[in-house]
């Protein structure tokens, strides 16, 4: 055994053995290992344990291989199979690192987090801890860098000013951190808040469950049998924070944003993600499923969080009509907020009475909530007829609209000269399917268009539809919002369209009360400069502003807390741009960049200055997708048009990849599944190589 000692020149000694190079993060001390490839990854770990011969629990550590940016979790895998050799360099670093979270509501987080799990898991983990149910619609966002900001110390003041009030313990110990997920053999362990029965006991307050979560949070301000800090909306303190973050400028803007969001098959670790970084938690998929306000307190007001703000910044556009709408639901959110953090315990049964009215009057969820009562006769199915005035723009035209009588049957409209014509062949006959709906509506002005682009071989032919009246135009954009899903008005869908949309508009009306009297005390608690975006301020004074906040309001003030933030969250989902995730990409056969919008039902091919829609595809035409990962192209092949085929501009194509698979995942959810999740499935889908 004398040559045991003896080092070869490739660095091995001679008895076979050489030295692996580990840096212990939380000693910051480098240690080799006499070691052959032969040794298990859990040998490695056990024999540095007892080399640092430190009294510490190591059970939450693993090996961390920087070169490869890799995990090396299979602790029965040798060194050879990991192909790992003397030149490798690992740490042996915790996996539950410390993550700066900013939630919808823009307040921050401290959370550790297991920076080994995939990111799908991790996000699966905080959304169990926050009492948020189907945690597939969420993901991590990295925070936009505003290119006219140099100074990081303006980042981090901004960051502090955001800061959640009060401090958030962690179960079991003093610090001010909360674990998320299972940590081995610790007190943290927690197999989160909801319950996947969706029996649970809970609090008539917010509809949080009462049991599991005193046990988590003890004396925290998340105790009290709820983490209800989260499901409270906390108003806007001062214009300053509005100024200060980051707005979009541009559709471009929108795109570049859009690159940060975190590749959920892979872990945080494995993307650069550093320890006490900022990262966003936001609402990823714009299909929200099931939206319950009994169990959902925290999410429907995370939601309305991250609708509220992405109205304030800009991020999506709307009229000064529905801007209005928006402050004075505002306004009522934080005056009923107020008042119901002091009215709390006196006003628990009012509180469930009123979830359940909020409950049975709104049901927004994605696919239109419950079936009418009345079926009426189900042998037919339901047309409209009327006078209806359409104009087709082309370019240099000068000729306005042109009234036609117009006939809506199935999923196609017929244009007639008159009424008496109606059975002979029609001057303009229009099939809906896979068209694109967008409303122009000034109540004001009493403008109610709708602006129809449908598919044709070439591209997209524009028609304008012109209503005289708010429920001509509700039936209207009902049946032209279904046909382009391809089904009628014989839907269980469609009445409830009409009335939400008549609902929408009924918000947005100005009918000041003439007894109605604003007091200088009530207009000065508006604090109006934080509850309309900043173009608005530039346009109108205060005054002007507030008065109209409050003329505004008086068609939401009968609401109660739960339903004002439903229908927040309804009107949001009612604008053009809601949904559309943009990334900058280059089309087969285009000569310049254009975008391409990702919904829950569709791709978009999109001017990049005006955000026109150019062509329309719809994933339920769509046979399959496929990337080629070396060029950055996606390619989607349809079942009765040619194929779609774009490279990916400034962004990793994977995240384009993992939205279109992601929304496909998505719709194949069902309300009498339990809610486990099938995580292989989604991989399947989004990460294209396992």
């Amino acid at each position: 055994m004398a040559l045991d000692g003896i080092r070869m020149p490739d660095g091995c000694y001679a008895d076979g053995t050489w030295e692996l190079k580990m840096h212990v993060t939380d000693l910051h001390r480098d240690v080799s290992l006499r070691v052959t490839g032969e040794i298990h990854v859990g040998g490695v770990m056990l024999k540095l344990a007892e080399k640092l011969d430190v009294k510490k629990d190591w059970s939450d550590h693993a090996l961390w291989w920087e070169k490869k940016k890799t995990w090396l979790l299979k602790t029965h895998w040798t060194l050879d199979k990991y192909g790992i050799q003397a030149d490798a360099r690992l740490l042996f670093t915790p996996q539950h690192k410390l993550l700066r979270l900013q939630l919808p509501n823009m307040k921050h987080m401290k959370v550790k987090v297991n920076f080994s799990d995939r990111v799908f898991k991790a996000v699966s983990d905080i959304c169990k801890t926050f009492n948020i149910r189907h945690p597939e619609e969420a993901s991590l966002l990295r925070k936009p860098r505003d290119p006219k900001k140099k100074k990081k110390k303006l980042e981090e003041a901004e960051e502090e000013a955001l800061e959640l009030e009060g401090p958030l313990l962690t179960p079991g110990s003093a610090s001010e951190i909360i674990y998320i997920g299972p940590v081995k053999g610790s007190i943290y362990s927690s197999p989160g808040l909801y319950s996947k029965t969706m029996t649970p006991t809970y609090d008539s307050r917010d509809g949080s469950p009462l049991s599991p979560t005193t046990a988590w949070f003890g004396d925290s301000p998340l105790s009290e049998g709820n983490p209800s800090i989260l499901a409270v909306s906390q108003p806007i303190s001062s214009p300053d924070i509005l100024a200060k973050l980051y707005k979009p400028q541009s559709l471009l803007d929108k795109a570049k944003i859009n690159q940060g969001w975190m590749d959920s098959s892979r872990s945080l670790m494995e993307q650069d993600v550093k320890e006490n970084e900022v990262l966003l938690l936001r609402f990823k998929y714009h299909s929200f499923f099931d939206l319950n306000p009994k169990y959902d307190a925290i999410r429907v007001n995370q939601l309305y969080e991250q609708a509220k703000w992405a109205i304030l910044l800009e991020e999506i556009e709307c009229t000064e009509e529905e801007m209005m709408m928006f402050a004075a639901l505002q306004y009522h959110i934080n005056k009923l907020s107020i008042m119901s953090s002091d009215n709390h315990m006196n006003n628990s049964e009012k509180e469930v009475d009123e979830v359940d009215a909020a409950l049975s009057d709104l049901e927004i969820t994605l696919e239109g909530g419950k079936t009418s009562n009345t079926l009426g006769d189900i042998t037919s199915i339901p047309e409209l007829a009327d006078y209806v005035k359409v104009f087709k723009p082309k370019k240099l035209t000068l000729k306005g609209y042109k009234q036609y009588w117009c006939t809506f049957k199935d999923i196609t409209i017929s244009c007639y000269k008159s009424k008496e014509e109606a059975h002979g062949t029609p001057s303009l006959q229009m099939n809906l399917r896979g068209c694109e709906v967008t409303p122009d509506v000034n109540i004001s002005a009493q403008k109610f268009n709708i602006k129809l682009l449908i598919p044709v071989a070439d591209g997209m032919n524009e028609i304008w539809l012109r209503c005289d009246a708010e429920k001509q135009y509700a039936h209207w954009m009902a049946a032209c919002r279904l046909a382009s899903k391809g089904k009628t008005m014989a839907d269980s869908s469609y009445n409830l369209e009409v009335h939400n949309i008549l609902s929408f508009l009924k918000m947005q009306h100005m009918n000041p009360d003439p007894q109605f009297i604003a007091e200088p005390a009530v207009t000065n608690d508006i604090n109006s400069e934080c509850l309309v975006s900043p173009r608005y301020l530039k346009k109108y004074k205060n005054k002007q502003i507030s008065a109209r906040i409050l003329e505004a309001h008086q068609n939401v003030a009968q609401m109660s807390l739960i339903e004002a933030k439903m229908r927040f969250i309804q009107a949001w989902q009612s604008l053009p741009e809601f949904g559309i995730t943009h990334f900058l990409a280059k089309f087969q056969g285009g000569k310049r960049d254009e975008l391409i919008g990702i919904t829950y039902n569709r791709l978009i091919r999109m001017d990049a200055n005006t955000g026109d829609a150019i062509k329309t595809w719809r994933f339920a035409n769509m046979k399959q997708w496929n990337v080629n990962w070396e060029i950055k192209m996606v390619t989607v092949e349809f079942a009765d048009e040619p194929s779609l085929a774009f490279i990916c501009a400034e962004v990793d194509c994977k995240v384009v990849h993992e939205f279109i698979g992601g929304y496909i995942f998505l719709s194949t959810r069902a309300k009498d599944q339990n809610e486990s999740l099938d995580e292989e499935m989604f991989y399947k889908l989004t990460s294209g190589w396992v």
